[in-house]
């Protein structure tokens, strides 16, 4: 029998129904584990206000015809005198690393827990969140965890918006605004297939970005999309990931587009 989790915090949306949708297809039982980790999240960030509409969540996963949700208490993740973490050291260095210091470290440490507690067969993970999804790739080859890490499709919303729990946080002004970061990274094909450099497309991507009404620019980045490194002078037939991080008013949006030079 095959197991399949897809590790979530909640507030479900399309983007996770669309990763248990594919567990179904590969799996014979599917588990969602439901778990907001205080651990990822910086102090000046939004941990108590993270949705968390759990009977919502519930329905949601008996109609995707999910067979178990695993949905613990932090002290039962983390128990007094909790001091064991996993920490990944070289991808987690580059894009939201530096920005949201031992964010990756509580993703690695609560990712290889739910791991040992459900031992799934298959993982499922979004595009959306790159970064994480590879530092996760890594943490499974590098601790030889047996198993197998399926990345899936952005999922967006039919304007262009990637789908986000944290999408809830915007005004309608503001989310009038959030598409335009997708339009953005859009137009990095044309500008790509003008035959403009890396430093030409990311300085006209950064001025993209921080011209949105009410927006403050995190990072925009052209990086290769298997060490995250900074690209200036791409080889042919590189894979590259376009990464943005991009403040609509105070909610943190994040997005990337794969590109081959």
């Amino acid at each position: 029998m095959r197991i399949a989790l897809v590790p979530t915090m909640g507030a479900l949306h399309a983007g996770h129904m669309s990763l248990i949708a594919a567990a179904r297809r590969r799996a014979d039982k599917v588990v969602v584990s439901i778990f907001v980790n205080p651990t990822q999240f910086g102090p000046a960030e939004d941990f108590a206000q993270y949705p968390r509409p759990f009977a919502a969540d519930c329905r949601a996963c008996a109609t995707a015809g999910v067979d178990l949700i695993f949905a613990p208490q932090a002290n039962q993740m983390y128990p007094p005198n909790f001091s064991t973490w996993v920490e990944e050291t070289a991808l987690a260095q580059h894009l939201c690393g530096p920005r949201r210091p031992g964010h990756f470290r509580g993703v690695c440490t609560v990712v290889l827990k739910l791991f040992n507690i459900i031992q799934p067969h298959l993982a499922f993970f979004g595009q959306k969140d790159a970064q994480q999804a590879l530092i996760i790739r890594r943490m499974v080859r590098d601790l030889n965890v047996p198993i197998k890490i399926i990345v899936c499709p952005i999922v967006r919303e039919r304007d262009g918006l990637a789908m986000s729990s944290r999408n809830a946080y915007l005004s309608a002004e503001q989310r009038a605004v959030a598409p335009r970061i997708y339009a953005a990274l859009q137009r990095v094909k044309a500008w790509h297939a003008a035959g403009w450099d890396c430093l030409r497309i990311r300085r006209a991507l950064e001025h993209e970005l921080a011209s949105l009404p009410g927006a403050r620019l995190d990072y925009a980045a052209l990086v290769d999309e298997q060490t995250l490194e900074d690209v200036t002078q791409p080889h042919r037939g590189q894979h590259i990931l376009v990464a943005v991080a991009v403040f609509i008013g105070t909610t943190r949006l994040i997005d990337n587009l794969r590109l081959r030079w």
